[in-house]
């Protein structure tokens, strides 16, 4: 959603570098940029001007001219800026201390309420809590229906008393549901209420009885991230007519310009709590002002892929593949395949590596990635016999033609796969012996990540003995090779991003 403001953005801050000293009228064309990128954007203009102000001030202030690196120190303003404009700290669900929680959704039709109220549950399930999803939504056709559905998906109970389609009061059912949930011992009770095309007074009434029913501990304001500034203007009258205490931003993975987010916080001085980031019920995020702020400026966002990865990366099935590195045996498709489904999990590859620092800049090529790649591999290893996993070298021109037909792929794929998993051995291999961790070759279809005739000479290049190395006066040991020079362990990576604080399995699997 994000990504024309941070284009602009780094094309701005891009015209600073390698200045030692920033002048007034360098800090006026950089602001005068910030300011259009912002109202491109489509962010409130009162929000602009005060952003900018500020950003302004601080520009020209000491902490920028007695600074060693001054367009690195503007850019670390608006980063802290942005951070402030998006609501500071990360907001969190307040629980009751007696009784259930009771967390009422209130928005416009077509926000995303129902939906979001699953992801909501499935979240709160995830963390131990036993929520029930409410049924208050009778007037929209077929609502409670598609709550229901929402919420066999996630795995939650559903309260719907009524049928809906217009019939059924929303206050009583909502009134009943908290007597439910205090019988059934459910902790926490999310409440999907009716929304409208347009703010009304009708809509607004019913939301006040059924708050008043619900007596809830948390109001969240679902909105549309794509409406721009009726975002903004639909906070302001919630805000006004009923009172909320949080704001769900849905659709953020949408290509609308993304102002709402920066808007939002500042007018209605509430914060954002949840971000809704696709369409499965596990597209759903905490929003941190931080990390997004981070995400704008290209500077990437690991600790949410750190988070991610640590969801979808089995801590026993890491460990076994720890003890089975350090053993000395060998690194199988099958143990690739685990790895690869493993990584699948954690979305789009992409959306994985856009969250890495600096990968604004290969954004092309990260949307020609295909995921669909990962099925092909999948398929290519999966038509494999379990003789022919465990050891890829005894793949001769007929079992690859066979391999082949029967994962519908090229004989030229199934030779891509094994070259490329042997020098994924060999890795493995030099990690158990306690070698430092060359660059794993990137994966078929991975435009940009390795793979071209030139890194292979590289590759080739590098596997023969170095230039300089020390012959031993000892014939014996002479006789044995000579002595390779010890490399740094300093030395750095050639990647485009620092991935040391990645965990193993997902470091593996990118590098």
């Amino acid at each position: 959603m994000f990504a024309t403001l941070s284009d602009r953005l780094a094309a701005t801050f891009k015209g600073l570098r390698g200045k030692g000293r920033l002048s007034e009228a360098d800090v006026d064309a950089t602001v005068r940029e910030i300011r259009m990128a912002l109202l491109d954007a489509d962010v409130a203009l009162p929000v602009v001007r005060t952003f900018c102000a500020t950003v302004k001030e601080r520009a020209l202030s000491v902490e920028v001219s007695g600074a060693l690196n001054p367009a690195q120190q503007v850019v670390k303003i608006v980063h802290e800026e942005l951070v402030a404009v998006l609501g500071g700290q990360t907001a969190r669900l307040e629980f009751a201390k007696t009784g259930p929680t009771v967390i009422l959704l209130a928005g416009l039709q077509g926000a995303g309420k129902t939906t979001l109220a699953g992801k909501l549950a499935l979240k709160l399930r995830g963390e131990g809590h036993a929520p029930l999803l409410v049924a208050a939504d009778l007037q929209r056709p077929n609502a409670v229906d598609q709550l229901k559905v929402v919420g066999e998906r996630a795995g939650v109970a559903v309260f719907a008393p009524e049928p809906g389609n217009g019939v059924g009061d929303p206050v009583v059912v909502t009134r009943a549901a908290r007597e439910f949930a205090e019988t059934k011992q459910h902790d926490v009770v999310i409440v999907d209420t009716a929304g409208r095309l347009a703010v009304d007074a009708d809509l607004m009434q019913q939301l006040r009885d059924v708050r008043d029913a619900a007596r809830p501990d948390d109001v969240l304001l679902v909105v549309d991230a794509m409406i721009g500034q009726d975002a903004v203007r639909t906070a302001e009258e919630f805000q006004s007519g009923v009172g909320f205490d949080s704001v769900v931003l849905t659709k953020l993975d949408g290509d609308a310009r993304g102002g709402a987010a920066l808007s939002i916080v500042s007018i209605t001085q509430r914060p954002i709590i949840y971000a809704s980031v696709g369409e499965k019920l596990t597209d759903f995020e905490v929003f941190h002002p931080d990390r997004m702020a981070s995400r704008i400026l290209d500077m990437g966002d690991v600790l949410t892929l750190i988070e991610q990865a640590e969801k979808a990366f089995d801590a026993e099935q890491a460990e076994r593949m720890a003890r089975k590195v350090s053993s000395g045996q060998d690194f199988t498709l099958d143990d690739f395949l685990e790895q690869m489904q493993a990584v699948k999990k954690m979305g789009s590859l992409g959306k994985i590596l856009g969250m890495l620092p600096g990968m604004g800049e290969v954004k092309s090529q990260l949307d020609q990635l295909d995921d669909r790649e990962l099925d092909r591999v999948a398929a290519i290893i999966q038509s494999m016999t379990p003789a022919e996993r465990a050891d890829p070298k005894i793949l001769n021109g007929s079992r690859r033609s066979r391999i082949a037909r029967g994962s519908g792929t090229q004989v030229s794929d199934v030779n891509n796969l094994v070259e490329r998993f042997g020098q994924a051995q060999k890795m493995m291999r030099q990690m158990g012996k306690g070698g430092g961790m060359p660059g794993m070759p990137a994966m078929p279809g991975m435009p940009g990540f390795g793979g071209s005739k030139k890194s292979k000479g590289k590759m080739a290049k590098a596997s023969r003995p170095a230039k300089g190395s020390k012959r031993s006066g000892n014939p014996a040991k002479r006789a044995a090779g000579p002595i390779e020079p010890v490399e740094s362990a300093d030395a750095p990576v050639d990647t485009p991003f620092d991935m040391g604080s990645l965990p193993p399995e997902l470091r593996d699997l990118l590098k």
